[in-house]
């Protein structure tokens, strides 16, 4: 399959899936992290989705260890990945969740900065820009009020998911500017995976966490969601649409991870769905939308 220039109804309904998936994803963790640390649940994540992928790519007859340009990038890519995760976890220990969630959410925007001079193939338009704007006013209004309450000494946390939002864009730019981005999705992942699976670990261990210490049937169920559903296939999704789709519009996508993530909440957890809920959702809808509209017309 050539790349595209423009996302058909096959990638936009791909986005919305892992979207939604990987808001249902923060509350799986959620329940995990009543039975298991966070780093080290990430770290179990990944160490099961890399047996998983690897499976998968033996059983197709991908192959994995070719020699083909690709491992310094995928080193790379798996380190950003590690870092991301582990600046995550560590940073919501200092930082409440809503502002975390907002500050991991200006990625997308890494990425198009990013790609102003690695991926000159994909030009931002204006249009693009404001649908992302848009979107992220959505964000905002959704965890606003929780942004305006004081939370002490919260800048290092903040300044932990920042740089985990910049990981997070290195490692989507690393995929689409180098070898890397010519790999087979399964080679892709299985780097990040496999280097966070050593990397995650260890560094739960440097951080003193117990590790499992509350095993139950929900807590592995909810292992398990995040481990075969999202680090695994939903993980292979995005990076077969990173490699056939343009970066810059995929991720404008990602910011109705958190709306999904509220709804979740709501309908599983039985949090607030609040007035502010549904009109983050119109307002992250209205924003994908004018940013992946078709060209019409001369473009600047």
């Amino acid at each position: 399959m050539p790349p595209k220039s423009e996302l058909d109804r096959l990638a936009v309904g791909l986005m919305v899936l892992f979207c939604t998936v990987w808001g249902l994803q923060q509350v799986t963790i959620k329940l995990a992290s009543a039975g298991i640390s966070p780093v080290w649940q990430a770290g179990l994540r990944s160490i099961g989705a890399t047996v998983l992928v690897f499976a998968w790519s033996v059983a197709r007859g991908i192959k994995l260890f070719e020699r083909d340009g690709t491992l310094w990038p995928g080193l790379l890519a798996g380190l950003l990945f590690a870092g991301e995760f582990a600046l995550i976890f560590a940073g919501l220990q200092f930082t409440s969740a809503a502002r975390g969630v907002i500050l991991i959410y200006t990625a997308p925007f890494f990425v198009a900065l990013g790609a102003v001079w690695l991926l000159p193939d994909e030009p931002m338009r204006r249009a693009q820009w404001l649908g992302m704007a848009l979107a992220f006013c959505g964000v905002l209004a959704l965890f606003g009020e929780s942004l305006l309450q004081p939370v002490g000494a919260a800048w290092l946390g903040d300044l932990m998911l920042v740089l985990a939002a910049m990981l997070w864009a290195g490692t989507t730019l690393t995929v689409k500017a180098t070898a890397l981005g010519r790999a087979s999705p399964e080679k892709m992942l299985i780097y990040q995976l496999g280097v966070s699976a050593a990397v995650l670990p260890a560094l739960s261990l440097l951080f003193g966490e117990a590790g499992v210490f509350a095993p139950t049937a929900l807590v592995w169920a909810s292992l398990l969601f995040q481990t075969v559903v999202v680090a695994a296939a939903s993980y292979l999704g995005w990076f077969w649409l990173i490699r056939h789709y343009p970066v810059t519009r995929l991720s404008s996508f990602s910011f109705l991870t958190p709306v999904m993530g509220v709804l979740a909440g709501g309908l599983l957890l039985g949090e607030a769905l609040t007035p502010a809920v549904f009109a983050a959702l119109g307002l992250v809808g209205l924003g994908v939308w004018i940013a992946n509209r078709p060209r019409s017309g001369p473009q600047r």
